[in-house]
């Protein structure tokens, strides 16, 4: 999967954490992307089996959508917070772990994860 698929499953799933439904037009908000690049967003991750949307037009994650999203979204948490730890702001820190996210090996990951235990 690419790193625009991943950071949509992500968002979906922080959203449905934060509100009942999740809808098209949330996830444009929360981006800042249009709507037609969301909704062809929102095309290819159904096509994939990432996402259902119901007749309301509701999003939810799959079991496959939600364990990329997962684990894209404890990647962030855990980057974000070793960087802080050693001094970088949290607005940076945020940001540099929305990239690394996506690149990060899982080895290296996981060294990561047990270092900061």
């Amino acid at each position: 999967m690419q790193e625009s698929g991943e950071m949509y499953l992500e968002t979906i799933l922080v959203l449905s954490q934060k509100k009942d439904h999740v809808r098209s037009i949330d996830v444009c908000e929360e981006m800042g992307y249009s709507k037609p690049s969301v909704s062809r967003a929102m095309s290819i991750l159904r096509t994939g089996k990432y996402i259902e949307m119901d007749d309301n037009n509701y999003i939810t994650l799959t079991k496959s959508g939600r364990a990329i999203a997962e684990k894209i979204y404890e990647r962030h948490n855990v980057i974000s917070k070793l960087l802080m730890k050693v001094g970088i702001d949290e607005k940076t820190a945020a940001e540099d772990a929305c990239r690394i996210e996506h690149v990060i090996s899982d080895t290296s990951f996981e060294a990561i994860k047990k270092f900061t235990k």
